[in-house]
Formats: structure tokens, C-alpha cells, sequence
């Protein structure tokens, strides 16, 4: 079956009793949830299942599977936790993971998307003249462009942002699980979330340069 070598590597949504996403988790931590009660399975149509229900359940062609003692075993795209109501966390850490996906991998200066082992961080105000690292100090940039603009401001080394670099409104979680091949069962959860339009834009539409560089 198709999903059978990527079962154990899917990632699986976990939503908390009200439906509100919370994290992200390994394929191996969901089963862990699931087989000891902590969480439900939810099915393409949001029912909940037990492990025993679940197991019960005949793979469609398209989903990832593990191999068991009993056949395959499909591997679900969301999971509900049983007792947990608490709202998704709104603070979202200044890491270099997290300003490539503020920024969509597309460096600030040129525009061009690029992996992230091809990109670097940027300090618009250089550090060594007192910028801080802060989110509306800090753009994503292709080395290229970082070598070209150095220890300079972007006036300075005649360099426009695309965008103004400002904090994230979007929920953490949104980090973790808005990407272009995310599974669609997740895009009702992700949807509701704060600053979903917000991230989801970055992502499809070109940026246009600001007015003036920060």
C-alpha cells in the first residue's frame, strides 16, 4: 500500500475538546495517545474513534499506514484529546525557523524562495551598530544578498524590503502545521485559528517592496 513506508513519519493534528488545534505530534505519539485513552481518533467526517475502533477501520488508498500483527493499521490525520480544553498557545517564539515562515523562505531583499539551507538571517539595523534581535529587526535573506548589503542598513547598500518586518499574529501552531502539502483533513481546524488568512497570503502571493526600508 502506498503509505505504508511513510506511516510512522506522518504527523498528526491534535485538537483539544472543543476542536481548537493545539499541536503538532508524531505518527508513534498519536498511537501512544490513542491506545491509552487520552485521545480519539477523528475520521474524515469528525467522528471519534477508540483505538479498538479505529483498528477496525479498512484503509482508503490514500491514507499512510503501519504494519501490524493484524494487517495495516491507518494512520489518523487528527486527533481529539479526551479531557484537554485549554486554548492553543499565542505567543510565538523569535527563532530562525519561525522567521522563515513568517517571511514564506523568500528573502526579504530580492524575493527569491529558497530552501532554508540557503538562506540566512538578517538584521535590517546591523548588529554591530546596535540592532537588536528582535521580530521587526530580523528578515529572512538569501546569502547572495546578505553578503551584497554586509554591515550596512538597506539605505545604505541601496537595498528595498519587500515587507516591513513586523511580529506574527498567527498561532504557533500554524508553524507547525500550515505548509503547502499538509494534509486537507487539517485545513477546517487550521482555518479558525488567529492570523490563518494572515499566514496562508504569504504563502500565495507575490510581495510588493515597501516604501521605504526600516
Amino acid at each position: 500500500m502506498k503509505g505504508t513506508f511513510r506511516g510512522l513519519a506522518s504527523q498528526v493534528l491534535v485538537v483539544n475538546r472543543n476542536l481548537q488545534a493545539v499541536h503538532v505530534t508524531s505518527a508513534r505519539r498519536a498511537f501512544v495517545l490513542l491506545f491509552t485513552d487520552i485521545a480519539r481518533a477523528l475520521d474524515e467526517a469528525w467522528a471519534a474513534h477508540t483505538f479498538d475502533a479505529w483498528s477496525a477501520l479498512t484503509p482508503r488508498p490514500e491514507d499512510p499506514v503501519i504494519g501490524t500483527s493484524r494487517g495495516h493499521l491507518r494512520v489518523p490525520r487528527v486527533l481529539q484529546l479526551v479531557t484537554y480544553d485549554r486554548l492553543p498557545r499565542t505567543t510565538i517564539r523569535l527563532t530562525r525557523r519561525n522567521v522563515f515562515l513568517r517571511d514564506a523562505h523568500t528573502c526579504q531583499y530580492c524575493g527569491r524562495r529558497a530552501t532554508p539551507r540557503d538562506l540566512n538571517l538578517d538584521h535590517v539595523h546591523p548588529r554591530s551598530r546596535g540592532g537588536p534581535m528582535s521580530w521587526e529587526n530580523v528578515v529572512c535573506s538569501c546569502r547572495v544578498c546578505n553578503l551584497r548589503k554586509g554591515g550596512r542598513t538597506p539605505v545604505e547598500a541601496n537595498m528595498r524590503l519587500l515587507r516591513k518586518p513586523v511580529r506574527p499574529r498567527w498561532s504557533p501552531v500554524l508553524a507547525l502545521a500550515f505548509a503547502p502539502d499538509r494534509p486537507r483533513e487539517w485545513d477546517p481546524f487550521l482555518s479558525s485559528l488567529p492570523g490563518a488568512r494572515e499566514f496562508g497570503a504569504l504563502w500565495e502571493e507575490p510581495a510588493e517592496p515597501v516604501a521605504e526600508s526600516a
